[in-house]
């Protein structure tokens, strides 16, 4: 029997999460929780539920997402970010179980004009960014084999996210501004679950290579472009059916938000390639495949 016959996968209704019920039931029993089932704001319930189903394996995919409203909601966002994660590496060390968790880009300040690797040193900007990182230092500190795939603009046909919100507003507008001094990769929420799969499948331990991965599509864009090209994916798909006409290049200083966002977050996904032999699809393939659904 595999040693993750039995897989806690927690965040099943979110955008990854959604995916991997699906990527991960090749490889063993998936239990897997919503919010509903499981509050991550509550420690004890956490301990007991991973003691209680003992699982091989835990898959993090749950996260306190509203990068916005996190300024506002800073002990909400530290609860599920940056204490849950923790506790759950804690609960995993109980039972013999690998961990593998979710993290972000926003890690970074943006300070860089090359891609990010993985022992560059974060810096975050925004409290989303520092309860990330905090939950990728809670999980580290506690010695699990445990794997943390940091990720960025994710995206996809389900929930709240870039896309939707930019064909919504297509329906609905002549003219979108999109700030285009922002660079990052954009990425398939699909291609994060099956990228998760494929570095789990018939492997017997992940103990020697435990740590932090990249893990995003490859390439680089600016939020201007991707919506862009969005629209002209959707367009050649679904003619007639959007209203927009123009899509306006702003910058950040005219579009301000609660959080501040690094201005370059781009990752290097070199490291994941050399120890998994997985290579990411670009950005733009990513869309395109995600939109030909």
């Amino acid at each position: 029997m595999s040693k993750f016959s039995k897989i806690l996968l927690i965040g099943k209704n979110g955008q990854v999460g959604w995916e991997l019920c699906r990527s991960l039931a090749p490889l063993g029993e998936v239990v897997a929780l919503g919010s509903q089932e499981l509050d991550l704001t509550t420690p004890d319930l956490i301990r007991s539920l991973v003691d209680e189903i003992r699982p091989h394996l835990i898959v993090n995919a749950a996260a306190y997402t509203a990068v916005d409203r996190a300024e506002s909601e800073p002990d909400l966002a530290m609860k599920i970010n940056g204490i849950a994660p923790g506790i759950l590496a804690e609960s995993a060390a109980k039972c013999g179980a690998s961990l593998i968790h979710y993290s972000t880009d926003y890690v970074f300040d943006g300070t860089k004009n090359t891609p990010y690797i993985e022992v560059d040193t974060p810096n975050p900007m925004s409290v989303y960014g520092r309860t990330k990182l905090a939950g990728e230092i809670a999980i580290a500190e506690v010695g699990i084999p445990h794997l943390i795939l940091r990720t960025s603009w994710v995206y996809g046909l389900r929930g709240k996210n870039f896309l939707l919100t930019i064909l919504r507003l297509a329906r609905e507008r002549e003219d979108l501004r999109i700030v285009g001094d922002q660079f990052g990769a954009p990425t398939w929420c699909r291609m994060i679950a099956t990228a998760t799969s494929l570095i789990y499948a018939g492997r017997e331990s992940i103990e020697d290579l435990s740590g932090i991965y990249h893990l995003t599509g490859s390439g680089q864009t600016s939020w201007h472009e991707f919506a862009q090209e969005i629209i002209n994916l959707y367009e050649g798909l679904h003619p007639q059916e959007l209203k927009v006409q123009r899509v306006v290049n702003i910058p950040t200083i005219e579009y301000p938000t609660p959080a501040q966002r690094p201005i370059y977050s781009v990752l290097s996904g070199a490291k994941l390639e050399q120890a998994f032999g997985i290579m990411m699809p670009s950005w733009d393939s990513q869309l395109k495949l995600s939109m030909d659904c």
